[in-house]
């Protein structure tokens, strides 16, 4: 079997110089020609150096027939989000059209949130929603026949901690199998976490998070660890929060 190399965004790849080397070898330095026609997929950008990747994953390499080249790409086991009934998401407000707002929620299409989906909404007293916003709600509707419709209120007409999300903070996205790791109850990670700092989070079954902690550093240390989290062990976590924590 052949070793799975994890890379991270700003790796360059070089490739051997001689295409009958293992090609799964990639050096990652200086000095290898180029040989071969080579296919740049997914997650990966040419540059002079060779080919620098764009996102985290693990490098895949499928051979061409014969003389070196092929296709590499970069595996980030990022599934397309599939709106599902109930989830909770975070979304991003992207058009008013009449009484309802657009919202991109990561999926294939954008889904609808009408004006009234808000705790103490009427006509009257509209909620104060403007593009670029992002809220967090969950979906009322979603199913291939129809376009998924989200809300901001619960069945009794509470927010239950939905609606728009405040201003500043940070997001960012994470792969859904992390996702669904976080929003485990009692989760470890987030427990441990809790113990550097305050910080508020919302995390969104669409791999969506969003961070806001007191500071923009402290903010980003929240951002880096989970984001990482994918890739550690969790001996390494504890390691790496024991660092930060001074401990």
């Amino acid at each position: 079997g052949h070793k799975e190399s994890l890379v991270l965004p700003g790796d360059v790849l070089l490739l051997p110089a001689h295409p009958d080397e293992d090609s799964e070898r990639l050096r990652l330095g200086a000095g290898a020609a180029r040989r071969g026609r080579l296919l740049c997929g997914p997650g990966l950008r040419r540059s002079d150096a060779g080919l620098v990747v764009t996102k985290c994953g693990l490098l895949r390499h499928r051979p061409a027939g014969g003389g070196g080249g092929g296709a590499f790409w970069v595996d980030s086991q990022q599934k397309r989000y599939v709106p599902v009934k109930g989830d909770h998401v975070i979304g991003i407000v992207t058009a008013k059209t009449g009484d309802l707002f657009k919202v991109d929620v990561g999926g294939s299409e954008l889904a609808s949130l009408s004006y009234l989906a808000f705790e103490g909404a009427t006509k009257r007293n509209r909620p104060n929603v403007q593009v670029g916003d992002l809220i967090y709600g969950q979906f009322l509707v979603a199913n291939k026949d129809m376009e998924p419709e989200l809300v901001c209120i619960d069945s009794s007409g509470r927010a239950s901690g939905m609606g728009i999300i405040g201003e500043d903070g940070f997001l960012f996205k994470v792969s859904l199998g992390l996702i669904r790791k976080l929003l485990a109850p009692k989760c470890e990670i987030i427990q441990e976490l809790s113990q550097l700092y305050p910080f508020e989070l919302v995390l969104g079954m669409n791999g969506r998070i969003w961070v806001k902690a007191k500071t923009v550093q402290q903010t980003l240390i929240i951002v880096n660890i989970l984001e990482a989290c994918e890739y550690m062990t969790a001996e390494q976590r504890k390691q790496a929060l024991a660092k930060l924590s001074g401990t």
